[in-house]
């Protein structure tokens, strides 16, 4: 019998998230008390380590939307060439060779001969 628990995966990624929230809480704070040994007022050093979190969270997002609009273009053309969509035209109106009324030649689907050459003059 085991004499500790192990720890489970959702209980190290807790832990993991924890100490990074920790970690940048501390450094938020830090930004602050340096900012305010500067000579910048408490209030307005609160507003410009806000305003610096707001333009990182800004540039994420905006790196997020494109990397998302990437894979989704890529996920479409993937689509695209897996189910021949675009590229592929109906078969069933294009004219076949084969052997009908006039002889050997090139034939719709309505028994048309579409090379009017007569095969017999070579």
């Amino acid at each position: 019998m085991k004499t500790a628990a192990q720890t489970t995966f959702p209980a190290r990624v807790g832990r993991t998230l924890g100490r990074l929230w920790r970690a940048c809480v501390r450094l938020d704070r830090c930004a602050m008390q340096g900012l305010g040994a500067k000579g910048c007022a408490p209030g307005m050093a609160k507003g410009l380590v806000r305003i610096v979190e707001l333009v990182f969270l800004v540039g994420l997002l905006y790196a997020t939307f494109w990397f998302a609009a990437i894979l989704v273009i890529a996920a479409l053309v993937a689509w695209c060439f897996r189910h021949d969509v675009i590229w592929e035209e109906d078969d069933s109106n294009k004219p076949e060779w084969r052997e009908g009324h006039g002889g050997f030649g090139l034939y719709d689907k309505n028994e048309w001969r579409h090379d009017m050459g007569d095969p017999d003059k070579s």
